[in-house]
């Protein structure tokens, strides 16, 4: 699973209209998120720092919603977007989830299991577990 991180609104012009997941390492205003979901008709996630999601407008997680894009709260600890333009989720770990949600783990026992081997949030983790609910 390919996550792209996005560091500046300069970088949302070129990015592919084929995007799924985003991750924003800067503070995105309501125009930066619009200009997203109008670059990228395909998101179908946003995820912010932990700090950014407070800053987030009732009316852009309305518009969100709508659109059918989740909202996520989580970093991309360890990583450097001088050496990749996307932050991997291993198939290992995708695989991992989806096999303790199909065994009916809850969400936070899922999310202490997995953070400890892969450093990804409670709220990617349960997103991954709902997408393989749904499957």
């Amino acid at each position: 699973m390919k996550i792209r991180v996005i560091s500046n609104k300069d970088e949302i012009d070129a990015l592919s209209p084929q995007e799924r997941m985003v991750h924003l390492t800067f503070r995105a205003s309501n125009v930066d998120i619009l200009k997203l979901i109008r670059i990228c008709p395909r998101l179908r996630v946003i995820q912010l720092p932990p700090s950014y999601m407070r800053t987030v407008s009732k009316a852009t997680r309305t518009l969100l919603q709508m659109e059918g894009i989740d909202l996520l709260e989580g970093d991309v600890w360890g990583h450097r977007k001088d050496l990749d333009e996307y932050f991997i989720v291993e198939k290992e770990t995708v695989d991992q989830i989806r096999s303790l949600a199909e065994g009916g783990m809850a969400k936070d026992e899922m999310a202490r299991a997995i953070q400890k081997r892969a450093r990804i949030g409670s709220d990617l983790i349960g997103y991954i577990a709902r997408r393989a609910m749904t499957a």
